[in-house]
């Protein structure tokens, strides 16, 4: 069975914020920060132009995506544990006893139940899937988001549509 795929991995494919996550019931990570790198793999059929989609077209909704969350704090708005206030000027979060304010321009709220490299793959992978398929009607067999939090450090998530 022949398959095709297209990956794109460039060194601006990056975006810097911060988060915290909870583990369990009972830990919730200090609020900390990563240079995130994001690579993403389309899979399916060559179109007219024996293409998979136009590599261009993807770096270019995948670098909107990443500047959307760029130099924002990440905060899920699923999790029972996590209360989000959004005001028009702050946003105040709290989970257990811990409380902080941000200023709501820096903030970033994402339909997530924990903000994991695994979660924001996800993320990132749905988003950019819509957007391929409403901008070139693309027929993606698979895509596949890559996050690296850290050197050697990362988490993926391939969606099948």
């Amino acid at each position: 069975m022949e398959s095709f795929s297209i990956r794109v991995a460039k060194d601006d494919q990056v975006f810097s914020a911060s988060h915290f996550i909870t583990l369990g019931d009972e830990e919730c990570e200090r609020l900390h920060g990563h240079d995130y790198r994001v690579t993403a793999e389309v899979r399916g059929n060559l179109d007219a132009s024996c293409c998979v989609v136009d590599f261009i077209l993807l770096r270019s909704l995948l670098r909107e995506i990443i500047a959307d969350l760029d130099h924002c704090v990440l905060l899920p708005i699923e999790y029972s544990r996590i209360c989000i206030d959004s005001g028009p000027k702050e946003v105040e979060v709290t989970c257990d006893d811990l409380r902080w304010v941000f200023p709501q321009r820096d903030c970033k709220l994402l339909p997530l139940a924990n903000t994991t490299t695994e979660r924001l793959a996800e993320y990132i992978a749905r988003r950019l899937l819509a957007n391929l398929s409403e901008q070139s009607g693309a027929r993606v067999d698979s895509l596949k988001v890559e996050i690296e939090e850290c050197y050697g450090v990362s988490a993926a998530y391939r969606l099948t549509p």
